[in-house]
């Protein structure tokens, strides 16, 4: 490991301006996603700024909803009474994370910022367009299982792996950040990127720039609201398919709906087609296809030497049914 600097600076100006001043360096809080690549010498950091005692690490109650510090580790998050009960969708997209320890490490704003796990990028000996851009993109016509099938490009089709933040997308949450330049406000749907033809930039943040909250707004239809994810094993798995959901339903008819789909993209997908499509049908398994079928009509998926994604198709479909029905069961 190449060896680099340390700095634990007095407040989060400083150290917005310590890692604004310096290409090489990198904020550190938790550390669960930074130290893996470390380790896997994907990254060569020159300066480490510690953040982690320089947001907030409470939950608060603001008018509209929530605000969340950016230190909120994931385990004190999904544990917090007022989550549970008012965005279910969030505490259980937290507990099919990782591990206990690892949400025990890993904090609100380090985790929706953690890179892709496409095994190329995590391969230092294989051309990355995201690793290296101008490189190539490996995963293209390789084990393509885990890759994206909606949003892709040339250069990357990779995923973006948080759990939370599909929740935070399907719930319309709000990222608070501090740069160089002051404050300001990012729409969680807003905060991460399509590859494109540079896929090395996974989100909107300029470098510097630190996240130190995220608000989430208090919309009646998240009490009933479910996190459904589709992995290869029970636990410690990242996801090849999940669902967050929402759902209000009236006299048989579908009122409002908020949906977002993990594992499907670069960023976390928020359905606003499937969405459309729901809002005014009636509950059926039939309306939940067609909503499915509208979101998934420009999906492309991807041929590998594994035999491809192609079934993500209808594994994001079945989800979608399921975690829709149960949320209509449940309204009766």
């Amino acid at each position: 490991m190449k060896p680099f600097a340390y700095e634990a600076p007095a407040d989060a100006a400083a150290a917005v301006r310590s890692v604004a001043g310096r290409p090489d360096a990198s904020f550190l809080a938790g550390g669960t996603n930074l130290v893996d690549h470390l380790r896997l010498g994907l990254i060569e950091p020159g300066l480490l700024v510690d953040v982690t005692s320089l947001t907030s690490a409470e939950i608060t109650d603001r008018e509209g909803g929530l605000r969340i510090g950016a230190a909120v580790r994931n385990s004190d998050l999904a544990a917090d009474p007022r989550v549970r009960e008012r965005f279910p969708v969030l505490a259980e997209s937290l507990l099919a994370g990782a591990s206990g320890q690892l949400r025990n490490m890993a904090t609100t704003g380090g985790n929706p910022l953690q890179r892709t796990r496409c095994v190329y990028f995590q391969d230092v000996t294989t051309p990355c367009n995201k690793r290296e851009p101008g490189s190539g993109c490996s995963a293209i016509g390789g084990s393509t299982r885990n890759h994206a099938i909606l949003g892709a490009s040339e250069h990357c089709i990779a995923t973006q792996p948080s759990d939370m933040g599909v929740a935070l997308a399907a719930l319309d949450a709000e990222v608070q950040v501090l740069g160089p330049d002051g404050e300001r406000t990012i729409p969680f749907t807003e905060l991460h990127r399509l590859p494109g033809d540079t896929p090395e930039r996974d989100t909107v943040l300029d470098h510097g720039e630190l996240i130190t909250a995220i608000d989430v707004p208090d919309l009646p239809i998240a009490r009933r609201s479910h996190y459904r994810k589709v992995r290869d094993r029970a636990s410690y798995a990242f996801a090849l398919v999940s669902v967050a959901a929402a759902l209000d339903v009236v006299d048989g008819e579908v009122r409002d709906v908020r949906i977002a789909l993990g594992g499907v993209a670069h960023k976390p997908w928020r359905a606003r087609r499937a969405e459309a499509a729901l809002r005014g049908a009636p509950v059926s398994e039939q309306s939940y296809r067609e909503a499915a079928e509208a979101e998934l009509a420009d999906a492309r998926p991807q041929d590998g030497i594994d035999g491809g994604n192609g079934f993500k198709i209808p594994l994001v479909t079945g989800a979608l049914v399921a975690t829709l029905r149960d949320l209509a069961e449940e309204e009766t």
